[in-house]
């Protein structure tokens, strides 16, 4: 039972709905849900990183455009649905994609362009850092930016007073706050799980590495706030509620929220924030998250360290590739149809084609290939070459075609959830998936349960994303009971009835796709002669 359009407008101008916008990578989104947690309205923005100078970038006028005009676009779809203007909010939360560096000086000027996480240019930064704090430090994180800017000996360095994440950024521009919610902050720097603050062992480490330079600032001192999800984090100021909506109509003082990232966010939509439960999120990219119990034996380079919002250790695989190669070859299954004088639905298309990967031989019968448009860190690939190999004596047919294609794309994301699951014993009880993969009803759930011996559930709402994440996050803010956890509110005023659909591991796609990763681990080196010989 929905609300109706007269209970969502009074809901409106009461000023008792609530706000959740996330910066993603290629798309700005807006979403305004119900005091029930439900999705009311939304507004969107596009935008694209630049490469300048070598440096992925967006600049900050990028920002504020970009969030006006999805402010303004949510601002519309609220009109035309509900003949409504908004004033104001029950409260707000912004996200961000994680990671980069934004660096400020006392004027809280920003002193570089900002780089994003998808900058490849601290190797040199993440490599001692790993070292140093025995503790696995990946090139996106904002400390191995701000050590790389270090060791290049660039002129800024001297001038940081402040240097944070864009949702970091965002949020203080917004309230005058600078903090940041754990989750968000454990990609900046590693979090001590007992505190739930930055870890102070290593930030005096750090001190020690680069005391020879005489910085006139100590790490702690330039860096934000850390806060667990429930915590109020400011509210909006007048000058906030003016870069947020120029035409003045939103007022400030509305409370925010912790700003998350995009993982801590997917954990929240997607209802695993609790220990043993975990996400895939497959699309163009891939990672896979296992909120863990105990800490890791030992630091491995393929896995990294975050928390949920609420603070719990969480182990994320994230992978360059995943259905972009896949997506390749049923464009050509479309251009033959068309060819053949074919109208072609391309949801009725993938639907088929995928089906078809469910009658194939349990291993792909024999068939391998890689889904690597781009390197990937987790074989140690600077660089990708797409493949499709097979023997003369191999089952080649359409089935094992697409099946190898499935099971590739989660190929580079099993090899680093392998050390999870086999090497480190870590249980899991349940994973969540979302993104483009698990569209077509039952396939790409059946060989990620395959490719992780685990059930895999797909929600109903898994299409709703960050946005949505971080509305529920301000919601818990706002709505939380005395000592109610961030899962149990989830469980309880979120996601309760809501079952989706579970797919169990079948033994015999379990044992097909360790096969397959056996010949995978042994084809590489075939990778590695493309990557060297196809300029």
């Amino acid at each position: 039972m929905g609300l109706t359009a007269a209970e969502v407008k009074k809901q409106i101008d009461e000023g008792k709905t609530i706000l959740g916008i996330e910066l993603g990578s290629t798309r700005i989104k807006a979403v305004l849900i119900a005091e029930d947690n439900t999705p009311v309205a939304s507004g969107a923005h596009d935008w694209e990183n630049r490469l300048e100078n070598g440096i992925w970038t967006y600049s900050l006028d990028d920002v504020w455009n970009g969030l006006q005009d999805c402010y303004r676009d949510l601002t519309e779809d609220v009109k035309k649905q509900y003949g409504t203007e908004i004033t104001k909010f029950g409260a707000i939360g912004f996200s961000a994609m994680m990671h980069g560096y934004m660096a400020f000086d006392e004027k809280g000027e920003l002193l570089v362009p900002f780089r994003t996480w998808r900058n490849t240019i601290t190797g040199q930064a993440s490599e001692k850092l790993t070292e140093v704090f025995n503790y696995h430090i990946p090139q996106r994180w904002s400390i191995a930016h701000l050590y790389q800017a270090i060791l290049n000996g660039e002129e800024h360095v001297p001038s940081v007073r402040f240097f944070t994440t864009l949702a970091g950024y965002v949020h203080w521009k917004l309230t005058g706050e600078r903090t940041l919610g754990v989750g968000e902050a454990s990609g900046m720097f590693p979090i001590d799980i007992e505190t739930g603050d930055f870890n102070k062992r290593m930030i005096e480490q750090f001190d020690e590495l680069v005391a020879d330079k005489n910085f006139p600032w100590k790490l702690h001192d330039i860096m934000p706030k850390v806060q667990t999800a429930g915590e109020n984090a400011g509210v909006l100021s007048a000058e906030g509620a003016k870069l947020l909506d120029p035409t003045g109509k939103l007022q400030a003082g509305i409370p925010f929220c912790p700003p998350e990232g995009d993982a801590g966010t997917g954990m929240a939509a997607t209802n695993s924030v609790a220990k043993r439960t975990g996400n895939v999120s497959a699309g163009t990219s891939v990672f896979g998250m296992v909120v863990l119990e105990n800490e890791l034996k030992k630091v491995y380079d393929a896995i990294d360290l975050v928390t949920t919002p609420d603070g719990s250790l969480v182990a994320m695989v994230h992978c360059n590739n995943c259905t972009s190669d896949l997506n390749a070859w049923v464009n050509i299954f479309k251009e033959f149809s068309e060819s053949m004088g074919m109208k072609v639905d391309m949801n009725e298309l993938y639907g088929t084609l995928y089906r078809k990967a469910l009658e194939g031989d349990d291993d792909c019968g024999g068939l391998l290939a890689y889904n690597y448009f781009s390197g990937e860190h987790i074989t140690g690939f600077e660089e990708g070459r797409p493949l499709f190999v097979r023997t003369p004596s191999d089952n080649f047919n359409l089935a094992n075609f697409m099946r190898v294609h499935l099971f590739t794309s989660l190929g580079a994301l099993k090899t680093g959830l392998d050390i999870l699951l086999k090497e480190e014993g870590v249980q899991v009880d349940e994973i969540l998936g979302h993104g483009g993969l698990f569209k077509t009803k039952g396939v790409g759930q059946r060989i990620l349960a395959a490719a992780i011996n685990a059930p895999v559930s797909v929600m109903e709402t898994a299409g709703e994303g960050g946005a949505w994440g971080i509305a529920l996050l301000a919601s818990y803010m706002l709505h939380k009971g005395s000592g109610e956890t961030l899962s149990e509110f989830l469980n309880s005023k979120v996601f309760a009835g809501q079952t989706g659909s579970k797919e169990a591991p079948r033994k015999e796609d379990v044992d097909g796709f360790d096969k397959f990763m056996v010949r995978y681990a042994k084809g590489l080196a075939i990778e590695r002669a493309a990557v060297e010989n196809l300029k």
